[in-house]
């Protein structure tokens, strides 16, 4: 899978004050570090940057390129931006993102076209996100397909998310995700890409709970067919779960949970965890997880019990 570092990103204190500064060593520091840990893109992150982002955007991709050749995923609201990072990119660049509303469509996709881009496209119209598989489906065929076609965007630069909600006040999103990624999968031959904010699934749950609900997750939209995230190449555990997919490494009896937690996603079923021993308590806290990202259970902060 596609590991799409998250963490240069300007909601972080630390990096907006390395951004206001132009502390250049501090943002290479962060990309060799996440490169080193398995990321094989960067996000790059600056938010809106309404009056400095022509400037911000391309003094970030010059940095990072100094010091790794990774491909690199551009992102921000900035169209202007966006095209200033976009032509000091050396490699193919990951444009982050566009909506189905066409207004975004109408300044991403040129944009796209125009640098030979790849595009993450969001199953989100104007009027907001649906909740069923389906309805994210029709989405993307009424609406980005056809905006691709219109701007000139070949199928195999898209990236479609399908867009992963927090558990917390939105589970009934949680469930959806590995539908319709099945369903994307196979809409077209070859298949769509596909990819996600892997870390929205724990957004506003308590910290210690966080990297639980991301591995979980991820493994389950692995088994449906997610071929890259955004995350956090820095959260050994994550990344330790991700090596037991690719590696189909079911040697212990977590590996082996996980391992039959892809299976079922990949042939669209959910995981029956009513047999699984949980005596000991790390595949306890796993399958009480995995029973509330497949609504099995509802979601409350303290999930996990005792």
């Amino acid at each position: 899978m596609i590991c799409i570092g998250e963490s240069i990103h300007i909601i972080s204190d630390s990096v907006r004050a390395a951004v206001e500064g132009r502390d250049k060593a501090f943002i290479q520091d962060l990309a060799k570090r996440q490169v080193d840990k398995g990321a094989t893109y960067l996000d790059l992150n600056i938010g809106p940057q309404k009056k400095a982002g022509a400037e911000v955007m391309p003094w970030m991709v010059e940095t990072i390129q100094e010091v790794t050749d990774v491909p690199l995923s551009l992102d921000t609201t900035n169209a202007v931006a966006m095209e200033a990072g976009l032509k000091v990119c050396k490699k193919k660049a990951l444009i982050n993102s566009t909506s189905a509303d066409p207004e975004r469509l109408k300044l991403a996709m040129p944009l796209a076209a125009k640098y030979n881009a790849d595009i993450i496209a969001l199953t989100l119209r104007a009027t907001g996100l649906p909740v069923t598989a389906d309805a994210r489906v029709e989405i993307l065929m009424d609406d980005l397909l056809t905006a691709a076609e219109e701007y000139g965007v070949p199928q195999e630069n898209l990236f479609i998310d399908p867009l992963v909600l927090t558990v917390n006040g939105t589970q009934e999103h949680a469930p959806e995700l590995p539908k319709a990624m099945l369903l994307i999968k196979g809409m077209t031959d070859p298949p769509l890409k596909t990819t996600c904010g892997l870390s929205n699934i724990s957004s506003g749950a308590p910290r210690e709970l966080r990297p639980l609900l991301n591995r979980v997750f991820m493994v389950i939209l692995l088994g449906a067919g997610l071929d890259s995230a955004i995350m956090d190449p820095l959260d050994d555990k994550l990344m330790e779960t991700l090596r037991i997919i690719d590696n189909k490494d079911d040697s212990t009896p977590l590996g082996k949970l996980y391992s039959d937690l892809y299976n079922a996603h990949a042939v669209g079923e959910q995981l029956d965890t009513s047999t699984i021993d949980t005596s000991d308590p790390e595949i306890r806290d796993v399958v009480r997880t995995i029973d509330v990202l497949q609504g099995k259970t509802l979601y409350a902060h303290g999930y996990l019990g005792t």
